[in-house]
């Protein structure tokens, strides 16, 4: 029979019962099985069958699904033999107790409502389980107890719920428990953008530790999520515990796809003339020395929808907190957003810990966590080495064209209040026909909006305001007029570095244009007037020109112009 293509199935028994396409990861259960880690965390960005995988590994291994060869038959960890040449796999499958949780549900940030989602998802795990205390291996003290974990449980009862309920399920199955905990990350990504991330991380920091550190009768853990929160934060007290980020080899294969997969997928399909575009649109995610893995997302999406492209793994989650992290960052994170729009990669060194009160101050910490999210991508890497203090350095760009057409649109977003009345839109309008009048109001408003949204930072000044704006501008030219133009800024030509040059790609159709910003200085100059006259003959006496009449650019088709600003203020001359 033949596999039907279903999006969004995040149960192994559900796909497996429902025929439903899957490309065989249950070799992630002897490697998991024979590293014999005790805790395992293992971080890849959304939409990678981190999921899918526990689940596998929950019917693989919970007693709760003793009997259950038929989900694993005809599977790669079935027909898989010792070195005696045994079946040893299908003996342990069915043997354990297994805990699953997910604390994918859990979308709010404040601390109360996270608390309560927390016990919500507790209660339901005790309740799962609520047939062994029918056993008369239980005290009426025992059953009070189990009672008495439900969504109105105190926070101690909540920290040790678990492994008191570990402690039960060893009593009665004399054997201990697997925890498999999904998307442990995403309360605490949620607890930083709402402003409450201290009182969140003391309330899991007590949880991880009962759980996974301070528990007698837990055999294997396994924790998943898209970032590595840092070990001071929440797993202080975790010495056993066990990282494997992206960059590690360990499990490089298990989650999202090799090119070998999704090109015998497309075959298969009857898609395979679609092989080098696909790869273009979605290859270039790695996972330590492993390169060209393609998100599971993407390909099944591709595959259901018969071969149409789209932005499917990026439309799957609102970007929040990289949004935020990029408004509001400062104006070299919005220097360095040019350079990956162009296609550019930037050399920076990386901390793979994600410690989320550095992000509004540390720069590195927002490339820490844009690579974990899987929209960077590692191209060189340079190890430590004795001689060198601090941490790696990587080089880094976005990952592949889906990506950067979430950039682009993510940008787009930052100078749009009302798509139909679009100050921006307006402004380069204004600007391709050399309409100053125009172009003077249209930008009054881009940077009074500008100003007061996203170019103040939580942790900038005041005088940052007119660098900030100017990288932002740059940024939406770049989206809007991409195709129409080739535009850079800050680069050299005769003898300076122009702000902005916008080279067309038509140069019989278009003109070209040198922008200069300049901030008035009263104590310099006496109004805005004269600080744009300023600007143009900067423009004149480092020769910014140089560089377009050297492509044959004729100098009667160069627009220049000077941008003078004071406060939110703007001249343009």
């Amino acid at each position: 029979m033949a596999q039907k293509v279903g999006i969004g199935y995040q149960s192994f028994r559900e796909v497996r019962e429902e025929n439903i396409f899957y490309i065989d990861k249950t070799l992630f259960i002897k490697e998991w099985w024979e590293y014999a880690d005790k805790v395992t965390l293992i971080t890849r960005p959304r939409r990678f069958g981190k999921t899918l995988n526990l689940s596998m590994l929950e019917c693989f291994f919970s007693n709760q699904y003793a009997g259950r060869s038929d989900l694993f038959e005809g599977l790669a960890i079935w027909d898989e033999k010792s070195s005696a040449g045994d079946y040893e796999y299908r003996q342990l499958q069915g043997g354990y107790p297994v805990i699953a949780l997910s604390f994918a549900s859990i979308k709010t940030g404040k601390t109360d409502g996270i608390r309560t989602a927390m016990k919500q998802i507790i209660a339901n795990v005790y309740q799962s389980f609520r047939h062994i205390m029918k056993s008369e291996l239980f005290d009426e003290k025992d059953r009070a107890y189990f009672r008495s974990v439900n969504d109105d449980m105190t926070d101690e009862t909540a920290y040790i719920s678990l492994n008191r309920l570990c402690t039960y399920l060893k009593k009665f199955y004399d054997t201990d428990v697997i925890i498999l905990l999904d998307e442990y990350d995403t309360p605490m990504q949620e607890a930083w953008l709402a402003g409450n991330w201290n009182e969140t991380v003391a309330f899991f920091r007590n949880f991880f530790n009962a759980t996974f550190k301070t528990n007698p009768h837990l055999y294997r853990g396994l924790i998943t999520g898209i970032t590595r929160i840092s070990k001071e934060s929440i797993f202080s007290d975790l010495n056993n515990l066990e990282v494997v980020s992206t960059t590690s080899d360990k499990y490089a294969t298990q989650f999202g796809f090799t090119e070998e997969e999704v090109f015998q997928a497309l075959d298969d399909m009857e898609l395979g003339q679609e092989k080098q575009r696909v790869k273009q649109w979605y290859d270039g995610f790695t996972f330590g020395t492993h390169t060209d893995i393609y998100n599971a997302w993407s390909i099944i999406s591709f595959i259901s929808k018969r071969g149409r492209y789209d932005t499917y793994w990026a439309d799957t989650s609102s970007n929040g907190l990289i949004n935020s992290l990029m408004q509001t960052g400062v104006s070299s994170v919005k220097k360095t957003v040019e350079e990956l729009l162009l296609g550019n990669s930037f050399t920076v060194p990386i901390d793979e810990q994600i410690v989320f009160n550095q992000l509004d101050a540390s720069t590195n910490a927002v490339w820490s966590l844009l690579l974990a999210a899987g929209y960077l991508k590692v191209v060189a890497k340079e190890e430590l080495r004795p001689d060198r203090a601090g941490d790696p350095q990587y080089t880094l760009t976005l990952t592949n064209y889906e990506v950067l057409l979430m950039f682009r649109k993510m940008v787009k977003g930052w100078f749009r209040i009302d798509e139909s009345d679009s100050a921006y839109n307006n402004f380069v309008k204004a600007l391709l026909l050399d309409d100053v009048d125009a172009m003077n109001e249209f930008m009054n408003k881009i940077a009074l909006q500008s100003f007061s949204s996203f170019d103040v930072a939580k942790s900038a000044s005041d005088a940052d305001d007119p660098e900030r704006f100017y990288h932002g501008f740059v940024l939406g030219m770049m989206v809007d007029l991409d195709g129409r133009y080739v535009i850079t800024s800050n680069k050299e030509s005769g003898f300076g570095r122009y702000d902005i040059m916008l080279k067309p790609t038509d140069k019989e159709k278009d003109n070209a244009y040198i922008i200069e910003f300049k901030v008035h200085k009263p104590k310099r100059e006496k109004n805005l007037e004269e600080t744009v006259a300023n600007a143009l003959a900067q423009i004149a006496e480092k020769q910014y020109e140089a560089e377009l009449t050297a492509e044959g650019i004729a100098p009667e088709c160069i627009r220049k112009y000077g941008f003078a600003f004071e406060g939110k203020t703007c001249l343009i001359g």
